[in-house]
C-alpha cells in the first residue's frame, strides 16, 4: 500500500506564502487522485483541494478557492498544495490523502490512504 508523507509546513506571518509536499512511496501513486485536507484544534478535518490522477482537474473548497492550488508531479511522486495570502485561520495540520478514484472528491471517506500530517501556523 502506498505510503505518504507530508513535508513544508511551519509557521509563517499573515499574507505570507508556504508550499507543502506530500510524496508517495510507490509508483502506482499516479494512478490515484490525490487531496489535501485540513484540521484545526477542536474541529472537523475538512477538505481543502483534489487533484485527478493525471492532474487534469482539480477542486477547491471555497475557503482557499484563489488563494491556494493543488498540483502533481507524477515522474517526482509528489503532490504539492502552494497557499498564498495566508490567514490566521488556515492554522490547523494538513493531509494529504490518496483515493482509488481517478476524479478529485472533496469526500473524505474516499480516501483510504493518509500521511500524517504537517502542522502550518499563521500569525496575524
Amino acid at each position: 500500500q502506498v505510503q505518504l508523507v507530508e513535508s513544508g509546513g511551519g509557521l509563517v506571518q499573515a499574507r505570507g506564502s508556504l508550499r507543502l509536499s506530500c510524496a508517495a512511496s510507490e509508483q502506482t501513486f499516479s494512478s490515484y487522485a490525490m487531496g489535501w485536507f485540513r484540521q484545526a484544534p477542536g474541529k472537523e478535518r475538512e477538505f481543502v483541494a483534489a487533484i485527478s490522477w493525471r492532474g487534469r482537474s482539480t477542486e477547491y473548497s471555497d475557503s482557499v478557492k484563489g488563494r491556494f492550488t493543488i498540483s502533481r508531479d507524477n515522474a517526482k511522486n509528489t503532490v504539492y498544495l502552494q497557499m498564498n495570502s495566508l490567514k490566521p485561520e488556515d492554522t490547523a495540520v494538513y493531509y494529504c490523502a490518496a483515493t482509488s478514484l481517478r476524479s478529485p472528491t472533496p469526500e473524505l471517506k474516499w480516501y483510504n490512504v493518509w500521511g500524517q500530517g504537517t502542522q502550518v501556523t499563521v500569525s496575524s
